[in-house]
């Protein structure tokens, strides 16, 4: 079988066969993207007695020790343990199942990602029983996959009410090409406080209504695909942290009529 196909209240979606990474692979050694960190991530052979961790250098096997933050370098998935003090982690997840997801593009022009963009821009697709949303901003150009994102603001952001319309639509599973829902600049992160229910000032996992939704960010959306539908399947490395690398795979989805 060269495709696959899912249920979402009683209707049948089939993906084709091509599947397209969204994921922006992190280079150690090369051009890689960046947010709120000063320094790259960077990679270097175990050293471990006379074993050297490189075939180069005649040891029997590559092994690395590889620094990152996976806020900050590449495509990576939060869960509410991002915003919480309770030890909440990505290993309390169950694994994703594969999504029926809407793919959407903001408008060339577009700071702040409000209600009213995101309504207007998913209005063809507004009565199916999509559940995950991927946001694509624009420009798009292929650079933005090593952006260095400095500044106060240096990407558009969502604001709180936008979020909330993400929410009413049932979305538990958000993937962005931003390095974050919020600006910058926002020292209590309102946009993921109202993606996760978690209200002001809460700390704990049990206070969010919706602590079992997920966001990934610093995605990349290529310009060949349309926006429309298509199955998502989020893969994650099952790290004990409020985020983790991740990798969402996507294939253009259609209806199948029984």
């Amino acid at each position: 079988m060269d495709w696959i196909e899912i249920s979402v209240d009683g209707r049948c979606w089939r993906g084709a066969a091509a599947a397209i990474d969204l994921a922006i692979p992190l280079d150690f050694h090369g051009v890689q993207p960046r947010f709120f960190a000063d320094a790259a991530a960077s990679s270097a052979p175990l050293e471990a007695g006379s074993f050297n961790g490189e075939v180069r250098r005649g040891a029997s096997c590559n092994c690395s020790i590889h620094t990152f933050a996976p806020h900050c370098h590449g495509t990576h998935t939060e869960c509410v343990g991002h915003l919480t003090d309770d030890g909440h982690s990505l290993a309390n997840h169950p694994p994703e199942p594969v999504r029926l997801a809407l793919v959407v593009t903001m408008p060339p022009d577009t700071r702040e990602i409000s209600h009213a963009v995101l309504a207007t821009a998913a209005e063809r697709w507004e009565g199916l029983p999509w559940t995950a949303l991927i946001v694509r901003t624009m420009p798009n150009d292929p650079q933005k996959r090593y952006r260095h994102y400095e500044g106060p603001a240096p990407a558009p952001w969502f604001l709180p009410e936008g979020i909330g319309w993400i929410v009413s639509r049932g979305v538990t599973s958000l993937v962005v090409d931003l390095p974050s829902l919020d600006r910058g600049d926002d020292p209590v992160l309102a946009a993921h406080r109202a993606y996760w229910g978690l209200p002001a000032g809460g700390r704990r996992t049990a206070e969010a209504s919706r602590a079992t939704a997920l966001v990934t960010e610093l995605a990349y959306v290529p310009d060949r695909m349309l926006d429309g539908l298509y199955l998502l399947e989020l893969q994650i490395a099952p790290f004990a942290s409020d985020a983790a690398p991740s990798r969402p795979v996507v294939r253009a989805a259609t209806e199948v009529r029984r």
